[in-house]
């Protein structure tokens, strides 16, 4: 198969799936979400993935239809079905299927994957940023699949002609970008917004992070500005899809790029772990 998508324990090519109207992703986006790479049939970090996307489902209220190791399990073997072992595995439960109603429907919800051919880059080439002021809700730790506010952003990037948004919150304090973590190195220091209410914490992010402390280098999780982002030493940009990019420019202007073998020394780090965990057969 060339992809994959699953519903409720059906599967088939993704253009031939379907899904109910009555699922209530449909009328409220009422569900949680999370995503991972797989290499050589390989899914990475994905127990870390999992906690999160439980723990999103929980705080979220919403009965998970199977176990963290069925779901594993089930991942693994849907892995294997598409032609390709390099893959953006993608996984997220809704409340379940009833007449639209706010209030919560009965039972367990239904389990979505999507499974489609991907590459992970090897973080060499810069990126482009801009930013935006963040008027999303106060609840951006749970992967909701309520994601307006960054497809909005997203847009604005690519209307832009840059590769993510990043953003800010009054008093100019740097959140997230629209569908990765941005951190800074600053004075030879990993500076990163800690993992509250105001971002999702990261999977990459957390692996990067345990990668510098293991290099010895410093980490201050702590809220920075725009004015750190701009004038930082370097820019890293981490998600699940791309483990880790520099960037070279926000909002139009040259930015980072003053601490190259310091980035090297990290982004190593990150791919050589991605690669180790994922070898072919």
């Amino acid at each position: 198969m060339k992809t994959l998508g699953y519903y409720n324990g059906k599967y088939a090519e993704l253009e031939e799936m379907s899904i109910p109207m009555n699922d209530r992703a449909c009328y409220f986006g009422d569900g949680a979400y999370d995503a991972s790479p797989s290499r050589n049939y390989k899914l990475f970090a994905i127990d870390d993935h999992l906690d999160r996307f439980f723990n999103s489902a929980g705080l979220l209220k919403i009965k998970m239809p199977v176990t963290k190791e069925e779901l594993k399990a089930l991942l693994e073997e849907m892995v294997r079905k598409v032609d390709t072992g390099n893959n953006f595995v993608y996984y997220q439960v809704t409340r379940g299927t009833g007449i639209r109603n706010h209030a919560f429907t009965e039972g367990a919800g239904n389990l979505w994957l999507l499974i489609k051919p991907d590459e992970i880059e090897d973080g060499l080439t810069p990126i482009k940023l801009i930013t935006t002021e963040d008027t999303r809700f106060f609840h951006c730790n749970i992967k909701t699949l309520n994601l307006i506010p960054s497809v909005m952003a997203a847009q604005k990037a690519v209307e832009a002609k840059v590769n993510e948004t990043v953003f800010y919150r009054p008093g100019g304090i740097v959140t997230e970008c629209a569908y990765s973590n941005v951190s800074i190195i600053k004075d030879n220091t990993l500076r990163t917004h800690p993992n509250d209410n105001q971002i999702l914490p990261g999977i990459a992010k957390a692996h990067m992070i345990d990668l510098c402390k293991k290099l010895e280098i410093p980490v201050n999780e702590t809220a920075f500005t725009l004015d750190d982002l701009y004038n930082a030493q370097e820019i890293i940009v981490t998600s699940s899809s791309n483990l880790i990019r520099r960037a070279n420019e926000v909002d139009g202007k040259a930015a980072g790029g003053k601490a190259p073998e310091l980035y090297e020394r990290i982004r190593k780090a990150v791919m050589d772990e991605f690669y180790d965990a994922t070898p072919a057969d």
